[in-house]
């Protein structure tokens, strides 16, 4: 063994402080919070429904929305509650 191959004590706390911050950055990347308005196709893949599907939707009022430019956005927790609310225990 070359001693330019030997690892140190310091080599190895470098290391543990280097795998150490890689995971605390890891762990708060994940526990961002979600995003607060959605659009449409990211209800539509979040929901498994086709676009037709999801205008059903809110032509019938089940799903709030707000039309800016545009564009239709979903608020996030509005979903979560619906969902929430629709949930059922026993097959309908």
């Amino acid at each position: 063994m070359n001693a330019d191959e030997l690892i140190t004590k310091a080599d190895l706390l470098q290391a543990k402080t280097d795998i150490l911050k890689a995971l605390s950055d890891l762990m708060n990347r994940s526990g961002t919070m979600p995003k607060k308005w959605l659009k449409s196709n990211e209800v539509m893949e979040m929901l498994g429904l086709s676009s037709s599907g999801l205008q059903n939707l809110r032509i019938s009022g089940t799903i709030p929305f707000t039309k800016l430019g545009g564009l239709i956005y979903y608020d996030n927790e509005d979903i979560s509650r619906i969902l929430e609310k629709n949930k059922r225990n026993k097959p309908a």
